[in-house]
């Protein structure tokens, strides 16, 4: 005996999608009630590195830029406005990490120029013993 039955209107397929759907959007508003801890203390580091390298004396537009934007992070943590935070940090961290390796590859660069000065020196050097 068959029967008739009416389709509502979310399909079979359907339903399983929307609920996938509301999953997400509930983790999503989970990830977006807690403290960005872990970030923070990434951030952090990843300051304390580019002061280390010499950043505030070989890239100090970038540094100030981690250092500003690391400050505003810790304002949105303490207002608890935790998503802004996240993204702040996130910024402050990329952009010290920019900075640390300018810094590097400015320190790199005067090691260079010194030792090809080294270099230079000791063939006037040697030239002036050959001249004698």
């Amino acid at each position: 005996m068959k029967m008739n039955t009416i389709e509502s209107p979310l399909s079979r397929f359907q339903l399983p999608k929307l609920a996938a759907v509301a999953l997400g959007g509930l983790l999503l508003v989970g990830c977006a009630g807690n403290p960005p801890n872990e970030q923070f203390a990434v951030t952090e580091s990843a300051v304390r590195s580019a002061v280390s390298a010499g950043a505030t004396q070989y890239a100090p537009v970038d540094m100030r830029a981690a250092q500003e934007k690391w400050k505003q992070a810790e304002l949105a943590m303490q207002k608890e406005n935790y998503e802004e935070a996240r993204r702040l940090a996130q910024q402050a961290e990329w952009d010290a990490r920019v900075a640390e390796r300018k810094a590097q590859a400015a320190k790199a660069q005067k090691a260079v120029e010194d030792a090809q000065k080294g270099v230079q020196e000791l063939r006037e050097e040697s030239m002036r013993g050959l001249q004698q």
